[in-house]
C-alpha cells in the first residue's frame, strides 16, 4: 500500500507539471518493446536443436553465519525461496545462491557442457563421422568431447600437450577412456592449427573430408540470411563432403567461439523465469574465467533479455587487456553470425563492456596451488557438500562471499558453479605435497 501511494504521489506530481503525457506513456512503452524485442530476439535465436535435453539445473543458497568466535560456518539450503524480502538468519548472517551446474552431467559438467550445448547438434547435421580438438593434459573440454561423441556414436580424437601420466586419473583419464588420445610435446602444441590440420588429415585418409567447425558455422548462417532452409547445415555437407567415408570435423580448443554462447544465453533464460530468479531483481552474478566464454555469454544474455543483471569474471588465466579483447571478439562473432535476427535491437550498439573483470580476491600466480586453498575447499566440502576446486571454482566462491557481504539487501549475489571438479584428482596428482596434508 506504501508502495502503490508513492506511485499514486508521483503520478500526480507528473500530471500538474505536465509529463504524465503521451511522451511519459511512449517512454513506458519503449521499456516494455524493448524487453519484448529481446525475448523474441532470444526466442529465435534459442530455436534449435541442443545437446542438452532441458536448460534445468540446480539452485542452491549458501548461508554464511557469523560465530562469536569470529569465524563463519557455511549451511547448504537446497530448497531456498525465491521470493523478495526473505528473512536472513540473523543481523549478520548473509547469503549468495549458487547454479550447480556441476551437477548437469556426471562427467561432461558446468560450463563445458554449456558450450557444447548448441554445438554437437552442428556437428550431427553435418554428417561428422569424426572430431577432432586438442586440449591439455587435464582437458575438461577433452574429456567433454570424448563423452559426448561416444554417446552419439562419433569417435572423437585428442591431441593433449605434454607427456603422458604415470598414472592416469581425471579428465586425462576419462579423455583416454572414451576417446583415442595423442600426446603432442609442448614445443609443437603451440602451432595448434597446424597439428589439428595434420591429425584430421590422417584420420581422414585419402577417401576421406575434413572441415574446421568454424567454416561450417559460417557457411550455415550465410545459408540461412540468404534463405532460411530448415536443412541448411545437411545441404552443406551434401554439397561438399558427399560419398566420403569418412567425415572429419575440427573443434577448436575450448569451443570458444561464438556458437558457445548460445547454451550460456539458454540458461541465462530458464534462470530468469519468474518462479525463479525473475527478470526484475538486481543481481550480481559472479563466475570464474577462464577463457572468459562463459562470462561474456552471461553478459550478451542479460542485455538480450532486458535484465538488471551485472557479471562478475574473475580473472584466472590472462591480463585485463587481454579479457577486454577477448570480450569484443566474442561479441563481434555473435553478432556476426547471428545477428540476421537482431533488427534494431539494443545489442547492435554493444561492442564491449558489458562484463565486470575482477581481479581473484588472494592475487597468485596462476597454477601454483597453495595448501590454504586446499584446505579451504575441503571446508567447503564438509559444509556444504559442495565441492570447489583451488584453481577455478574456490576464486568464484570467494569472490561471490566478498560480495554477498558487503551487499545492503538490495542486490542479490549468484555464483555459477562452471563444473571441472574431475579436475581435483589431476591436481592431486600433481601436487602431491599439499594433498598428503588433507
Amino acid at each position: 500500500m506504501k508502495l502503490q501511494g508513492l506511485q499514486s504521489k508521483s503520478a500526480l506530481t507528473a500530471m500538474r507539471n505536465g509529463f504524465h503525457s503521451s511522451r511519459h506513456i511512449e517512454s513506458c512503452q519503449g521499456v516494455s518493446k524493448l524487453k519484448l524485442d529481446g525475448e523474441e530476439f532470444v526466442s529465435n535465436l534459442l530455436n534449435r536443436r541442443w545437446t542438452l535435453p532441458s536448460p534445468d539445473t540446480q539452485i542452491h543458497q549458501v548461508l554464511l553465519r557469523h560465530r562469536p568466535s569470529g569465524s563463519i560456518s557455511l549451511l547448504n539450503n537446497s530448497c531456498p525461496f525465491f521470493g523478495h524480502g526473505m528473512k536472513r538468519v540473523g543481523k549478520e548472517d548473509s547469503y549468495f545462491y549458487i547454479v550447480r551446474d556441476d551437477l548437469l552431467h556426471p562427467l561432461v559438467n558446468g560450463n563445458k557442457a554449456r558450450k557444447l550445448d548448441g554445438l554437437l547438434p552442428i556437428v550431427e547435421d553435418n554428417l561428422v563421422t569424426d572430431v577432432v580438438t586438442c586440449g591439455g593434459c587435464q582437458s575438461a573440454h577433452a574429456a567433454a568431447i570424448a563423452v559426448l561423441c561416444a554417446e552419439r556414436g562419433l569417435s572423437s580424437h585428442l591431441l593433449l600437450r605434454g607427456e603422458q601420466p604415470e598414472i592416469l586419473t581425471g579428465y586425462n583419464l576419462i579423455s583416454t577412456v572414451y576417446g583415442n588420445v595423442t600426446y603432442v610435446p609442448r614445443s609443437i602444441y603451440a602451432n595448434r592449427e597446424e597439428i589439428l590440420r595434420k591429425q584430421a588429415n590422417l584420420v581422414a585418409g585419402c577417401s576421406g573430408h575434413v572441415i574446421w567447425f568454424n567454416d561450417v558455422l559460417e557457411a550455415s548462417y550465410m545459408t540461412q540470411i540468404s534463405a532460411a532452409a530448415p536443412d541448411h547445415m545437411k545441404m552443406y555437407v551434401s554439397r561438399s563432403a558427399e560419398n566420403h567415408p569418412r567425415k572429419v570435423i575440427i573443434v577448436n580448443e575450448g569451443a570458444g567461439d561464438a556458437v558457445a554462447l548460445l547454451g550460456v544465453i539458454r540458461l541465462l533464460q530458464y534462470l530468469s523465469q519468474t518462479h525463479l530468479l525473475g527478470k526484475d531483481r538486481p543481481l550480481k552474478f559472479v563466475v570464474d574465467a577462464g577463457t572468459g566464454t562463459t562470462a561474456v555469454g552471461l553478459a550478451l544474455g542479460a542485455r538480450c533479455l532486458g535484465l538488471p543483471w551485472e557479471v562478475n569474471a574473475v580473472m584466472l588465466a590472462d591480463t585485463i587487456g587481454n579479457y577486454r579483447q577477448q570480450e569484443e571478439h566474442l561479441i563481434s562473432e555473435f553478432k556476426r553470425h547471428f545477428g540476421f535476427h537482431l533488427n534494431n535491437h539494443c545489442l547492435n550498439k554493444v561492442d564491449g563492456g558489458i562484463v565486470h573483470w575482477v581481479e581473484r580476491r588472494h592475487p597468485r600466480k596462476f597454477g601454483n596451488v597453495l595448501g590454504g586453498e586446499i584446505e579451504a575447499c575441503q571446508q567447503i566440502a564438509q559444509q556444504t557438500g559442495i565441492l570447489v576446486d583451488p584453481m577455478y571454482t574456490l576464486a568464484a566462491w570467494e569472490m561471490a562471499t566478498l560480495l554477498s557481504k558487503e551487499a545492503k539487501g538490495e542486490t542479490e549475489v549468484v555464483m555459477l558453479h562452471t563444473g571441472g571438479t574431475l579436475g581435483m584428482f589431476g591436481l592431486a596428482q600433481r601436487y602431491k605435497t599439499y594433498f598428503r596434508v588433507l
